[in-house]
């Protein structure tokens, strides 16, 4: 067991709890195992830990109040904490090396250690067809062996990955999160096939893996999923299409920008922004300019993302007549972090008291524009 050694105890250590399905009396066990008296142990079971002061051993004293910490918080308010279950494996196994009569009643408590981490992830693998709490938890340890690059654990994501048909919902959409761990050429034809799968609930998340993985010819079906009626669904479509920076998809977006769910037609901005060229950006520009909603910063973030070609025309805006449209060049101004909107910036923070149709002063969202220059300038200077 020396590969991954650290990480194959404190995933056994963890799963010692997880898996019990009456914690209490298994965290007893583990207790007694440790060579307390019995007083010391209904002591802790209560939640009194001064009863250690009387322990006969101080290598078992670790061990014994971290068990006794999971069985207060149990009886305590019910949940149980994670960084205490992957110390108790470790413990253990180092506790039976330093008292090895206590080796005997560990193991009876605990079980063998596993064998490594294939042994551990075998186990993982199976567990995605048990319990819906077990399967949470199976992912989960999946996902933290494929961060360590274990080859069984990046083949069973792989199959997660390959067929959302067989798998529960959210095991599919955990699995996805992450798929820049474990996700190739070879889930293309999976992805594809659940991104078809409109009425399916992980679709979202389809999307979004397959932009990651920079899959292209999923943009057709991820432009279709624009017109979804789940504004879930139009978001993450708005999200993966940005990320593809497909310039054919430009129309499209454009007409999410009128979507009635405000995070859509925030989201659809930006990858608008991400895709960027002219076409995208007299869009964002019109929309703006008519000021079809109050609340329209992520207009003016879309089009700060153009950089300083956008500068002079933003910088003009903040002499319009109208409040509103100071007030959003302010803000994009400010995500330009450009020399020369400074100037522009510092005038309105000092001089524009004209409020907008949501009550802000002008010169708030220019001071809020400088803030956001001044912060962007100090980032790009210390790296």
């Amino acid at each position: 067991m020396t590969d991954h050694r650290d990480a194959v105890l404190r995933l056994w250590g963890r799963q010692l709890y997880e898996r019990q399905s009456e914690p209490l009396v298994w965290a007893e066990a583990v207790l007694a195992a440790t060579g307390r008296p019995p007083t010391a142990v209904i002591a802790a079971m209560s939640g009194r830990l001064d009863a250690l002061d009387d322990s006969p051993s101080d290598h078992a004293c670790l061990l014994f109040r971290t068990v006794a910490k999971l069985a207060a918080n149990l009886r305590g308010d019910g949940r149980y904490d994670a960084d205490v279950g992957t110390r108790i494996g470790p413990l253990a196994l180092r506790l039976s090396e330093l008292e090895p009569s206590l080796a005997g009643p560990l193991t009876a408590a605990l079980g063998h250690p596993p064998d490594g981490p294939t042994s551990l992830v075998t186990v993982h693998a199976a567990e995605l067809g048990s319990n819906r709490t077990i399967r949470m938890r199976a992912i989960d340890a999946l996902l933290e062996w494929a961060e360590l690059s274990h080859p069984q654990a990046l083949a069973v994501l792989h199959e997660v990955a390959s067929d959302h048909r067989t798998q529960d919902v959210t095991v599919w959409t955990k699995a996805l999160n992450r798929i820049a761990l474990f996700g190739d050429a070879t889930v293309e034809p999976g992805l594809l096939r659940a991104l078809a799968d409109t009425g399916h609930r992980g679709v979202r998340w389809s999307a979004l893996a397959c932009a990651e993985l920079g899959f292209r010819r999923a943009v057709p079906l991820v432009t279709a999923l624009l017109e979804h009626p789940d504004p879930m669904v139009r978001e993450g479509a708005s999200e993966a299409l940005g990320l593809f920076r497909e310039p054919a998809t430009v129309p499209a977006l454009t007409a999410r920008l009128n979507d009635e769910t405000d995070w859509v037609r925030s989201k659809a901005a930006q990858a608008l922004g991400q895709i960027g060229g002219d076409r995208a950006l007299a869009v964002l520009w019109q929309t703006m300019l008519e000021r079809r909603t109050p609340k329209a910063n992520y207009l003016a973030s879309a089009i700060a993302a153009f950089g300083p070609p956008v500068v002079d025309d933003l910088i003009a805006l903040t002499t319009d007549p109208d409040p509103d449209l100071r007030a959003l060049a302010c803000r994009a101004l400010g995500s330009t972090a450009d020399d020369r909107a400074l100037p522009a910036l510092e005038r309105l923070a000092a001089h524009d008291l004209a409020r907008t149709t949501l009550g802000g002063l002008v010169a708030t969202a220019a001071k809020q524009g400088l803030r956001t220059a001044h912060r962007i300038r100090a980032r790009t200077a210390s790296t």
